[in-house]
């Protein structure tokens, strides 16, 4: 493509040099501030059409305008390809004189003698001109400033304690020998916003405490400050939070289980070193005695135990025998999760801290887990939306909200009725109370000016004065979530397998003759062990993978929304929410982004906060409110209440049951699949099988599996 040189010479070659001088001028050092064709119109467009000899109409001068603004694209660095002459500044051809003779250019250059006279230029004009083009950089300056140089740095979470005298004293003497965690009057912040206010946290060793709440109050990070001791907790407490996946390495899986044990993998390697010095003859004599306490102490910590007790934890999270001998770096980052999760089950801590520990199982290993958690012997703190999952884990609830801490006793579904009743209770203590203060301020206001009722007055006053300040219930505002209708009438079939085969590998095949429907009107769950092909059967569905062999048939009019496993790795998390579906659905107003991220709970300032500040269910309303935006008629949704609180999991429950169009999901929530789905599809043995029983029927599967092989 020509440079804008080129083009200015080839479409006005009478161009006078100041006049050249000064477009060129402004092309290099304005051209990346054109963001349309329009702009440099509006720049240079009427000047150019003033000098032209040809009598250039408007028309051909906004296409001389748009070839130049084509030829500004072409490079990152624009103003090099138009540069022909380099000013400090754009030449003012205002201050230019029209005679004849010499004439002075800024900068002290000459210009050249012309035996023509200059053409005429309304130096008003530009002036105008100028001045629109230094707003139009102003401007850019000044959106320049304002965005953030370099990578995206996001607030940090902080945590504060009132001092214990007595326990500072206990703890520096060493007579705190207690398990029990007490956490008293703390806060909790992050960035500037207060997460915990003058909060309590006691946790009595042994029991097992499940920590719920909405979206986004701090439950994950209350976990994070427990586990950096951030918040006081007796050194001799052993804590351990199960975070981040285990390093891909080349240790064996059920070894790097076993190195949890740190106690026995130390008398282990000392024993293997004193052994080969007495095996070579290089003793002190003293190595007898060592070897014989080392072999009473693992004795003792039943070392020799150690290996089927880990190989039993791992098989209950889904490792099989083969699995238990791969090295770490050959699983991906589920599988490495769980194995972290192994390692803590394993190393058994005083206090173990788990958050969304279901998140990463299938119901097989899920249901394993809730029946090794029942025989835990020290504290946990698990953050969970699983219901069932808490059910039969918690001795006790913690309910996060209003920046404190309530703690009720027994399993989720008795705290449920538990607050109830109390803020009932409590709703019915300030109505009452708010009656009496009536009554006695109507005394009050009767009586305030008799004298012969003064003292009674006052009296009335005082009693006012020392009733308790009862707060009204605070009501948590209600998730709503709505999934725009697409229902058309479509006839049969709308979505089908044929005979399909698919592999990734020729030795190894997913699926063998895999023949499934569903129509606008199925609401079919996909179960099945992790690995077994339930998310690659979904892609087979959208069309993102081929059949090796068989036939995928979708109806025309099909408009499929996806929410993937993965959704945040479809999400940019340096930009707002905001700005993520103005980036996907460009053209429309903020109103309506703001609206639609409404519907799914990110409003207000949660809306404009880049989303890796988001909590994790926030995240996911994000998502939603993504896939929702172009109406899909039919929705595959890879687990999507992953991350959500209990309260968005009915509300996405009840949406996705008023939503008129066909949805298939993956979903190990038990009570989440119980309230939408009418039919189960169980993804094993490289094919799928219908269960008509249901998830009562699959579940009694499964525990006729654990009875099997002795975990039950």
């Amino acid at each position: 493509m020509a440079s804008c040189a080129d083009i200015l010479r080839s479409e006005f070659p009478e161009l006078d040099g100041e006049v050249f001088a000064y477009v060129t001028g402004i092309l290099h050092s304005s051209g990346a501030d054109f963001e349309s064709v329009d702009e440099l119109v509006e720049a240079v467009g009427e000047l150019l059409q003033e000098v032209s000899r040809d009598g250039k109409d408007e028309g051909a001068v906004r296409e001389v305008c748009q070839r130049l603004f084509n030829a500004l694209q072409l490079d990152e660095g624009r103003a090099q390809r138009c540069s022909q002459v380099l000013l400090d500044a754009p030449i003012q051809l205002s201050q230019i004189t029209d005679g004849y003779g010499e004439r002075v250019l800024p900068g002290g250059l000459t210009g050249p003698r012309g035996s023509r006279r200059p053409p005429m230029v309304d130096a008003k004009k530009l002036e105008k001109a100028e001045a629109r083009l230094k707003a139009k950089q102003d401007r850019r300056m000044e959106r320049d400033s304002t965005k953030p140089s370099g990578p995206l740095v996001l607030e940090e979470a902080t945590a504060s304690q009132a001092a214990s005298k007595k326990e500072t004293r206990m703890e520096s003497s060493g007579k705190n020998k207690s398990y029990d965690v007490r956490i008293e009057n703390f806060d909790v912040s992050f960035g500037e916003r207060v997460l915990l206010a003058g909060a309590d946290l006691n946790l009595a060793f042994g029991r097992r405490y499940g920590l719920v709440g909405r979206n986004g109050l701090g439950k994950t990070t209350l976990l994070k400050m427990i586990a950096s001791r951030s918040l006081r907790i007796p050194s001799h407490i052993s804590i351990l939070h199960v975070e981040q996946e285990v390093a891909g390495d080349e240790t064996p899986a059920l070894q790097s289980v076993l190195e949890c044990d740190t106690t026995r993998e130390s008398l282990l390697r000392e024993e293997k070193e004193l052994t080969a010095k007495v095996n070579a003859g290089r003793g002190e004599g003293t190595e007898g005695a060592r070897l014989s306490e080392i072999y009473a102490k693992l004795e003792e910590i039943e070392a020799d135990k150690a290996p089927a007790r880990a190989s039993v934890i791992l098989a209950g999270l889904g490792f099989n025998a083969k699995m238990q001998q791969q090295t770490t770096k050959e699983f991906s980052g589920g599988w490495r999760m769980r194995l972290a999760l192994a390692r803590a089950l394993f190393a058994r801590p005083d206090l173990l801290l788990l958050d969304e520990p279901t998140n990463m199982l299938d119901v097989r290993a899920i249901l394993w887990l809730e029946n090794y958690l029942q025989t835990w012997q020290s504290t946990i703190l698990v953050v969970s939306h699983d219901r069932n999952f808490l059910n039969a884990v918690a001795t006790d609830i913690i309910h996060l909200h209003s920046q404190r801490l309530d703690a009720y006793r027994g399993d989720f579904e008795n705290f449920m009725k538990t607050k109830e009743e109390r803020l009932k209770n409590q709703q019915r203590e300030y109505e009452a109370q708010q009656q009496y203060r009536e009554h006695i301020q109507v005394f009050i206001d009767r009586f305030r000016y008799n004298a012969n009722r003064a003292s009674q007055v006052q009296s009335k006053l005082k009693l006012l004065e020392k009733l308790p300040e009862l707060k009204p219930v605070d009501k948590e505002s209600e998730v709503m979530m709505k999934f725009p209708d697409g229902f058309e009438k479509f006839s049969p079939p709308i979505l089908q397998l044929d005979e399909v085969d698919f592999c990734y590998e020729p030795s190894h095949y997913i699926f063998r003759s895999l023949s499934v429907s569903a129509d606008l009107e199925s609401r079919i769950c996909v179960v099945g062990e992790n690995g077994a092909g339930k998310s690659t059967m979904l892609k087979i569905l959208m069309g993102e993978l081929a059949p090796v062999r068989g036939i995928r048939h979708a109806h025309r009019n099909l408009k499929i929304g996806y929410f993937s496993q993965h959704h945040v790795d479809q999400l940019d998390l340096n930009i707002s929410a905001v700005e993520l579906l103005a980036r996907k659905f460009p053209g429309k107003a903020e109103e309506e982004y703001r609206h639609q991220l409404g519907s799914y709970g990110v409003s207000g300032e949660l809306a404009v906060r880049p989303v890796a500040s988001l909590s994790g269910g926030q995240k996911s309303r994000v998502a939603f409110a993504q896939m929702t935006m172009s109406c899909p008629n039919f929705y595959i949704l890879d687990e999507p209440t992953n991350h959500l609180d209990m309260e968005t999991i009915e509300a996405l429950a009840k949406a996705l049951n008023k939503f008129r169009g066909g949805i298939i999901l993956v979903s190990h929530d038990e009570c989440f699949i119980r309230l939408v789905c009418q039919e189960l599809w169980v993804c094993e043995n490289a094919t799928v099988t219908r269960i008509e029983g249901g998830f009562d029927q699959y579940r009694d599967i499964l525990k006729e599996q654990f009875r099997k092989e002795g975990f039950l």
